[in-house]
């Protein structure tokens, strides 16, 4: 029984229990007498203030919830908290689009309702879980009203943040509850759920990373900053030179100091750097020394290589500023994650990157400062990010390995892991634009396929026919065989692009296999997806 409604009986049996008491107290007394004008009137006003009360609740919660265009032009975050925890994070998140200029609403679950989240269109739901596996006692209405059952939420778009304890057996139950219904009434998720166990600052990050490409803001500072290790960048190569897209490079990295560890899917945080050029201007402009010492934290830095790795301010906002002011100002540049490609027993920790570019032509800070501008030998800021979600099965069941463009990194890596344990049960589509320039890893990819360890491959190269063909479409053409392989018991693992494959891949899914099966499949492990 939910805490809730378990209170609820208590109370009401507790004035059962009161009523009876008065009662047999009067037993011989019932009789009938005019209580006089002052009682009457005392009775009234009780009676008249109880009812102004209940109006202007009931008035107040219909403010939050209406009119439906206050919703039509923003994002809603609807938030369920427990100790405040989720609140918080459900208002930095808020703040987060608000300075990437995107106009954010801030609403308790409670106060939502079907309606409120069709008319937003996109909704963030930033959600606790309390006990094992209850909802906060804030979201026991929306549950009870809502929940009960699938409603139609077609056309909606959410993420989810679920916070959690994995010391509780049914970890983030109530937010893995939301998601289920969500997906149960037709709503499109954005990107797969955070789960956040017990505060863990690499999860928020994770979010605040979706925060970062669904608003499209170049830059959002992180809330709380990586710990990062040094290593060295000890190759580069272009991958795809001629390419009809972006510039596709193979990075290979080692720690400067022990042995690092990882599995298969799991992710890195990189903190990137502006070019040395980049930071020469923003320094002439102001005449400033970069070679300066400066303090930070008592730790005495150049002033150049703080800048690097900072967000720069216009010159103009800043001139004339004293240098502790100047300091004092500056925000740490946001941390890049990317898939890890190889496995430790490569000797080096492989990416795939592609240079981005922003709209004045600049290169994107990471993969600019990875591609580019960092230079063979130098330190790299970079964490490793265990990301079990996305870890391969441990026994020898089939494998749908799914993805497009850089997407590759994180199925090279799971198909390492598996054939280094014999199995061979593997069926790769990937898509990309030319097989001439695009087919990265090729070497490794024909060998597996070669040597048995794939057993079917379906390459999709966009730009070589008159009808663009992109993996879906290749997947829905291929329904008998991925409803086999899931009779089979295969797992879905999908790595690419989160705009068009990722929510491609799932409508074929939901439509060759159906939903319900979809949701059974996730539920049980055998879909999971890292997508960006």
């Amino acid at each position: 029984m939910k805490r809730a409604t378990f209170g609820n009986a208590i109370l009401l049996a507790l004035l059962i229990l009161l009523a009876c008491g008065l009662f047999s107290l009067h037993a011989d007394e019932l009789y009938w007498s005019d209580p006089g004008l002052l009682r009457w009137s005392g009775a009234a006003t009780a009676i008249l203030l109880w009812f102004g009360f209940t109006v202007w609740r009931w008035r107040a919660a219909r403010a939050d919830a209406l009119p439906l265009s206050a919703y039509e032009a923003s994002i809603v975050i609807a938030y369920a908290s427990q100790t405040g925890t989720a609140e918080q994070w459900a208002r930095q998140t808020a703040q987060s689009l608000q300075v990437a200029s995107l106009p954010a609403r801030l609403i308790e679950l409670e106060r939502l309702d079907p309606d409120a989240m069709r008319a937003a269109g996109r909704v963030l739901f930033v959600v606790s879980t309390t006990g094992e596996g209850d909802a906060p006692d804030s979201a026991a209405h929306f549950l009870q009203r809502w929940m009960r059952e699938p409603v139609d939420l077609a056309g909606l778009q959410y993420g989810l943040l679920a916070l959690g304890d994995s010391d509780y057996q049914d970890f983030c139950g109530f937010g893995r509850q939301l998601q289920h219904w969500l997906q149960s009434s037709a709503a499109q998720s954005l990107f797969d759920p955070v789960e956040v166990d017990n505060g863990d600052p690499a999860a928020l990050r994770h979010w605040q990373h979706h925060l970062t490409l669904l608003s499209g803001a170049s830059e959002m500072p992180d809330w709380q900053r990586p710990q990062y290790q040094r290593w060295q960048l000890c190759e580069r190569r272009l991958l795809n030179p001629g390419s009809l897209g972006g510039p596709c490079f193979h990075l290979a990295l080692r720690p400067f100091d022990g042995v690092a560890d990882w599995q298969a899917g799991d992710l890195v945080e990189v903190g990137p750097r502006h070019a040395a050029e980049h930071v020469s201007e923003w320094l002439a402009q102001l005449s400033l020394d970069g070679d300066a010492m400066v303090h930070v934290e008592d730790t005495p830095r150049r002033l150049a290589e703080l800048l690097a790795c900072s967000h720069l301010p216009a010159a103009d906002e800043v001139r004339g500023w004293p240098m502790a002011r100047l300091l004092a100002s500056l925000q740490p540049l946001p941390h890049r994650e990317y898939s890890i490609a190889s496995l430790p027993v490569d000797g080096a920790l492989h990416l795939l990157v592609r240079q981005m570019r922003r709209e004045d032509g600049r290169l994107g800070c990471g993969s600019g400062w990875l591609t580019m501008h960092a230079e063979l030998g130098d330190d790299i800021s970079l964490r490793i990010r265990s990301n079990p979600q996305f870890h391969p099965p441990t026994d020898a069941q089939p494998l749908i390995l799914i993805g497009n463009g850089t997407g590759l990194a994180g199925l090279r890596a799971l198909l390492k892991a598996r054939i280094s344990n014999g199995q061979r049960r593997h069926w790769l589509l990937f898509g990309e634009r030319q097989s001439a320039h695009d087919h990265y890893y090729r070497d490794d990819i024909e060998r597996w396929q070669l040597d048995g360890y794939i057993e079917r491959m379906d390459l999709v190269w966009s730009r070589e026919q008159a009808a663009r063909i992109h993996v879906q479409q290749r997947l829905h053409e291929a329904a008998d065989a991925l409803r086999q392989w899931v009779a089979d018991g295969a797992a879905i693992y999908v790595c690419g692009s989160l705009a068009g494959m990722a929510p491609g891949v799932d409508a074929v899914l939901r439509e060759v296999l159906g939903a319900a099966q979809v949701e059974q499949l996730r539920s049980e492990g055998r879909y999971r997806r890292d997508v960006y």
